[in-house]
């Protein structure tokens, strides 16, 4: 029967041995991201800049694609339109724009170009007190799941483990923050989706490595911390790079066919999963070797992990 090995068996990569160079690169990353954030800032969409709701029934199942474009032309910002729930029902969002004239000019245009025989079941304006607010909400929830993930990590393993997991994750927050700053991407509730679903990914990551190292450290008691970290993630680097692989394949898949709104999370995704996939291997178990990790002979080990 045919398996597929996208890591070769007996693979021994020296990863302590390049760990300066991954950690500076790391540091670097973190500088420039917040530095672009810093002077540049986000390009904010329209659920943080404020703009229009229509929730809406069409008469029948309507072209998106060709509503995009005609509520596009005219001209009162970017226009994001959704399915939500039946085939007919949507949810249109626009962004206020100075040329679009008045509130009630803007809206009126709108209900022009969509046509007759639709149910307005919500007309409504955000505004820019609503987007800061939202903005707030967003820090707050990262901020928040981070902390939930360092306290899991901790009780789970040690303080040290911990400490390089948060590390990690940060950085990796931090590199997808600073994509939608450095390219034109448009920072929006769905992107804070995706901050959250990458380190989701990338903490799955990290613990499935730390507990091969925390079962290496109480196994090998003759080999040197580093020697332990190295060894681990040759072990699991078969398997980081199999789920690696097959997830980023199925971002592809959907920043491909899934349309607009679906690219939109999927884009962030896939940078997320490749950022997230070198920060476990490359410096959460790295970072180990700076903080005096020992064996914990008396310790109990947790054997809940499948092996690999």
């Amino acid at each position: 029967m045919f398996r597929l090995k996208l890591v070769p068996v007996g693979t021994n990569i020296n990863f302590i041995k390049y760990s300066k160079y991954f950690i500076t690169t790391a540091i670097t990353l973190i500088v420039l991201c917040i530095s672009f954030i810093s002077f540049k800032g986000l390009n904010y969409g329209i659920d943080f800049k404020g703009g229009y709701i229509f929730e809406v029934t069409m008469p029948k199942t309507p072209d998106i694609a060709q509503m995009r474009k005609d509520l596009g032309n005219l001209e009162l910002g970017s226009v994001s339109i959704q399915q939500f729930g039946g085939e007919k029902d949507l949810l249109i969002k626009l962004e206020k724009s100075e040329e679009g004239g008045g509130q009630a000019i803007a809206i009126q245009k709108v209900k022009d170009s969509l046509g007759k025989n639709i149910i307005y079941k919500r007309v409504e304006t955000v505004g820019p007190k609503v987007g800061e607010e939202l903005v707030g909400n967003a820090i707050k929830a990262v901020v928040f799941a981070l902390l939930a993930m360092l306290l899991y990590i901790i009780v789970r393993f040690e303080w040290q483990f911990g400490l390089c997991a948060i590390t990690a994750l940060f950085h990796d927050c931090i590199v997808i923050f600073g994509m939608f700053s450095i390219f034109p991407w448009e920072f929006s509730e769905t992107s804070i989706t995706a901050i959250l679903l990458t380190a989701s990914y990338s903490i799955n990551d990290i613990v499935v490595i730390f507990d091969r190292i925390r079962e290496n450290l109480k196994k090998y008691r003759t080999l040197s911390i580093p020697e332990i970290i190295n060894k681990s993630l040759n072990e699991t680097l078969s398997r980081t790079v199999l789920t690696a692989t097959t997830t980023l394949l199925s971002m592809v898949a959907l920043y491909l066919f899934g349309g607009k709104v679906i690219a939109s999370l999927a884009l962030p995704m896939m940078v997320g999963i490749i950022v997230g996939t070198i920060t476990s291997t490359c410096i959460a178990a790295p970072l180990l070797t700076f903080l005096n990790l020992k064996p914990r002979e008396n310790k109990k080990i947790d054997t809940s992990v499948p092996q690999i």
